[in-house]
């Protein structure tokens, strides 16, 4: 195993009513990057909470933390993790948990750290702490109004499942946990490391920042080999021709079988389905890269720029260009 001083230092906030699986969703992801990666240098994630007691999870699931918060601010962090917690009240509305003390240790370890990320209604503790103002910021959906609401410094967008503004990453709820960390482990190891990691993950592809919270491209589930192998193909060679005729010699059947196996595992035609991962691929490029339309058009397979601006407008109701303006990622300089 790889010296953990080499490792960057993750610090996840604990408190009692947590979410659970802001908690150990984050974690699970960071390992499996240390798992695909040759590199010494990985990830140590420690938990952190107010005292040594077991803290119990909205969830009522008990864990223990690693470190205390006092301890963790003596430390230099690489990325501070501040997960989230709400009640329900009697009608059934959603709130999200704010203690004042929490708020106070969430500034210190803030200032002791490279990056700050919230993961669904953790960003209201952000933006308690001041972090957030004059950012705009993501947050679950559910508690989206009453965040901009209370802090009106705070440009807040519920659509996005993460946004990054500078060194301040916000994600939505609550599987976009894995998402954000995949957009972490791109940010320090490369995309192919987080790609890789998304596979293991059984995340088909990463799911870009501007992805809606309730957009999910890519959701059909095969359930044979065959077809798995055909997607994995695709993906490889996206860029390439992709015609049914190439992919029905791959895969060794007839170019009708081959429309017969997508019709009745993915429930539409190679053409649509190459054309949903083109699409998405383009979208990854268009928020991450400067690239010409004429690059991600030709990377992405779909030839010319037209072609790629139809595709956009058939499945997203806007153009390439509208889509960079709005869902751009500024990089870190």
């Amino acid at each position: 195993m790889p010296d953990t001083a080499a490792r960057r230092l993750i610090v996840i906030v604990l408190f009692d009513g947590v979410d659970l699986l802001d908690v150990t969703g984050p974690p699970e992801v960071f390992s499996l990057a240390l798992r695909e990666t040759d590199e010494a240098a990985g990830y140590e994630v420690v938990l952190a909470a107010a005292a040594m007691d077991p803290v119990t999870t909205g969830a009522g699931v008990r864990i223990l933390p690693d470190v205390t918060f006092e301890e963790a601010a003596r430390r230099s962090i690489d990325t501070l993790l501040v997960p989230g917690a709400v009640e329900m009240d009697e009608e059934r509305r959603v709130h999200p948990l704010v203690d004042p003390g929490l708020v106070e240790w969430v500034k210190v370890l803030a200032g002791r750290s490279h990056r700050i990320t919230s993961v669904c209604v953790g960003a209201h503790l952000l933006a308690a702490a001041g972090l957030l103002d004059g950012k705009r910021a993501t947050t679950h959906w559910s508690t989206a109004q009453r965040l901009a609401a209370d802090h009106p410094a705070v440009q807040v967008d519920a659509d996005p499942i993460f946004i990054r503004e500078d060194n301040v990453w916000t994600g939505a709820g609550i599987s976009a946990c894995l998402d954000l960390s995949l957009a972490l482990i791109a940010d320090d190891l490369g995309e192919a490391v987080a790609l890789r990691v998304a596979r293991q993950l059984v995340m088909y592809l990463k799911r870009p920042s501007g992805q809606s919270q309730f957009s999910v491209p890519l959701t059909q589930v095969s359930t044979t080999r065959r077809i798995e192998d055909l997607r994995h193909h695709i993906l490889r060679h996206i860029g390439g021709p992709l015609t049914v005729t190439a992919l029905a010699e791959y895969a060794h059947v007839s170019d009708r079988h081959l429309t017969r196996l997508f019709k009745t595992e993915l429930g539409v035609t190679p053409h649509a389905y190459i054309e949903s991962v083109r699409v998405e691929k383009a979208r990854h490029d268009l928020e991450s890269s400067d690239a010409t339309l004429e690059r991600i058009a030709s990377d992405c397979g779909f030839g010319t720029v037209d072609t790629l601006v139809r595709a956009f407008r058939r499945r997203l109701n806007t153009t390439p260009g509208e889509y960079r303006r709005r869902f751009r990622v500024p990089q870190m300089p």
